[in-house]
């Protein structure tokens, strides 16, 4: 099992951003939201994968970069449950929206039923 995210695995292209929020499908379990997209990318890596904390939640960047941390380190250590349920290239967006500062357990917690109701999303698309 690897628990890496390597920067492969980064979405950063504007281009996958753009087509992210355009045509992007989304699935919620509070305080978390992953929005996805099926795409196609050069890289050979399952899925592309990026992290938001909004600024009008958290004003100060140490704290939105507290919750990125969080948020890339859940993403790390749970997305072999993703990898498991995908039979395509996606593309990830993670946000996380409250202003209310939840622990790391919780954070996890949320992220693993998150991942749980992608899957059974993805499973009944098919």
């Amino acid at each position: 099992m690897d628990f890496s995210y390597p920067k492969a695995e980064k979405l950063k292209s504007k281009s996958l951003i753009d087509l992210l929020f355009s045509e992007g499908k989304s699935v919620s379990k509070y305080p978390l939201r992953l929005v996805y997209v099926a795409c196609d990318f050069e890289e050979d890596v399952p899925l592309k994968m990026g992290v938001s904390v909004s600024k009008k939640y958290f004003k100060k960047a140490v704290d939105r970069n507290y919750f990125k941390r969080v948020l890339r380190e859940c993403y790390r250590l749970n997305k072999s449950q993703l990898i498991d349920a995908l039979d395509k290239k996606y593309c990830f967006m993670f946000f996380y929206q409250t202003s209310d500062k939840l622990s790391y357990q919780e954070i996890e917690q949320k992220t693993k039923q998150l991942f749980e109701k992608f899957s059974k999303t993805i499973s009944e698309e098919k």
